[in-house]
């Protein structure tokens, strides 16, 4: 996809974009052109696209991107004398992660505060992409309208969405538009690189982080290190760390599995308890919906 497109009510213009990353803008007159989406992708580009490859471009790939309604590009120092023979609006740039993410979040309306966002990382893929699901299914126990960014299936609602992986910080920034629009009030991502780019979350506020692994307080701090610098995301500034199941939601998970569930089972679902708490949710509430969902199977 690498694409993403206009918040509602949300405009930006080629000025907007000049003046605030300090980017060349040529010509300089073309300020005033609005743009309705960004797109690093000449397939996904549609009318009112701002191009984006954030490589060196030739003549041809600009002017089919100009052809498939592209209204400017956005295009590195190295390409600028091709750029200025364009024939429409270019922005002459080599933005950083960070700008790009920002850029990104902007055109979409910065979902991420629209939503609480909870990231699942870890060392084994599958047990990450796993975990993930069955917090997402934990949230929605609990009444939760939720929104999946996994490679095993990722969906907003009960809308399955049919991405490419693993995904850009466009596609991120698109998804978590779409559950917010859909009424999600929170998004499960699988923190993994079958899932995500590195960057891919540039440009998102992540409410609670949660490990599969087991890490002692030296890796702990290390991994969050790894995890941001990797996939771009920023925490909550009351909730700088990264949550772990213990000997506490360990019994709570214990409790609420019959006898044939697997370790790994309950160690998802206690993962996914203490993400919950780490997000507000009372003891007593979890409990509660843990008896009734038992009673109800």
């Amino acid at each position: 996809m690498s694409v993403v497109t206009e918040a509602v009510g949300r405009r930006m213009t080629l000025g907007d974009i000049c003046s605030r990353y300090g980017f060349e803008l040529v010509p300089q007159f073309a300020g005033g052109v609005t743009i309705t989406s960004i797109s690093s992708d000449l397939d996904a580009i549609m009318p009112g696209s701002l191009f984006t490859p954030l490589q060196d471009v030739d003549a041809e790939t600009l002017r089919i991107a100009h052809s498939r309604g592209a209204y400017a590009a956005m295009v590195p120092h190295s390409s600028e004398p091709v750029a200025r023979q364009a024939g429409y609006p270019v922005i002459i740039a080599q933005p950083t992660p960070e700008q790009v993410g920002a850029l990104a979040a902007t055109m979409a309306g910065e979902p991420s505060r629209a939503l609480a966002v909870f990231v699942v990382g870890g060392h084994d893929g599958d047990e990450v992409q796993a975990t993930a699901i069955r917090l997402a299914s934990f949230l929605h126990m609990l009444g939760n309208p939720v929104g999946q960014v996994n490679a095993a299936g990722s969906s907003s609602l009960e809308r399955q969405l049919n991405l490419s992986y693993p995904l850009d910080v466009y596609d991120i920034q698109h998804v978590m538009a779409v559950c917010a629009e859909d009424g999600a009030s929170a998004i499960i991502i699988a923190l993994d690189p079958g899932t995500l780019a590195d960057h891919a979350l540039e440009g998102a506020t992540v409410d609670v982080a949660g490990s599969c692994d087991a890490l002692t307080p030296f890796a702990l701090k290390a991994t969050l290190a790894e995890w941001t610098q990797r996939y771009g995301f920023s925490l909550e500034s009351n909730n700088q760390m990264i949550y772990q199941r213990d000997a506490e939601t360990d019994d709570i998970a214990a409790e609420a599995m019959d006898g044939s569930a697997g370790v790994g089972d309950v160690s998802r679902l206690s993962l996914s308890i203490a993400m919950v708490m780490a997000a507000g949710v009372r003891k007593s509430n979890i409990r509660n919906a843990l008896r009734v969902s038992s009673e109800m199977q």
